[in-house]
């Protein structure tokens, strides 16, 4: 029942002229990055040159790719997340989803991952075109790994972050105002934390992308990631269950 909602999920993100919309526009973003990225380390080849460990392509274009798509994700996020439940209960094809025998759990974890499908989708578009620096250069598979499962990570985070700010309205445009405005202030704590200040800046998701996007995998950045989403995706579930109960 799960994979059947996720599917539904998908589909219906494909049914929305906004989406292709979107995705055009990324897929602009990412190539005019890459390209500019690109030009950027072909003109400081000379310099490399003389250095005893020049760094790469892939630190040099791969990785601000990347850390680039982190932030797209971000403000990305809450324009899919808004419909995926609070669109429903003002549609009131909510009220008839919870009337089937389809537990909660279900019903959050199949729009979860339909969601994050899409997303999987656009951080591998992005991995491909980054891939095409293989004909002409040796990459760094592991850097390029490490991001590629920061970037999962991530936005199973915002995600779940989300879908738990989506039920929690009737209103679309409530839901993806409130998530960006909570992502815009979590990456504000990040920023604005002082080096000797790790409180704050443990609790930015962003902050915990940052390791791997310089290619280490942290235990403790893993572990950030799986309670974050667990965390919000339990919460949804049960105000899921309170609607279920009261309504």
């Amino acid at each position: 029942m799960i994979l059947t909602i996720a599917h539904k999920e998908f589909r219906s993100l494909f049914v929305i002229p906004s989406t292709w919309f979107i995705l055009a526009a990324l897929q602009f973003i990412f190539a005019w990055f890459f390209l500019a990225r690109l030009d950027a380390f072909i003109q400081v080849q000379a310099q490399l040159a003389q250095l005893a460990n020049p760094f790469g392509a892939t630190l040099a274009v791969a990785a601000p790719l990347f850390g680039t798509l982190a932030l797209i994700l971000m403000m990305l996020t809450p324009i899919f997340t808004m419909r995926l439940i609070a669109e429903e209960r003002r549609n009131q094809t909510l009220t008839l989803l919870m009337s089937s025998p389809v537990s909660d759990c279900h019903i959050v974890l199949g729009k979860f991952i339909g969601l994050m499908i899409l997303l999987s989708l656009i951080i591998a578009s992005c991995s491909l075109m980054v891939l095409t620096l293989a004909s002409g250069t040796q990459l760094d598979t592991g850097l390029l790994l490490t991001n590629g499962l920061g970037l999962i990570l991530l936005a199973a985070s915002y995600v779940a972050l989300g879908l738990y700010v989506s039920s929690l309205t009737a209103q679309p445009v409530v839901a993806a105002i409130g998530t960006l405005a909570i992502f815009f202030g979590l990456w504000l704590m990040e920023v604005s934390a002082v080096d000797h200040d790790n409180t704050w800046r443990a609790l930015a998701p962003t902050s915990h992308f940052q390791s791997f996007n310089i290619g280490l995998l942290n235990s403790t950045d893993l572990l950030f990631f799986l309670l974050f989403s667990i965390a919000f995706l339990l919460l949804t579930i049960r105000r899921l269950h309170n609607n279920r109960l009261y309504s």
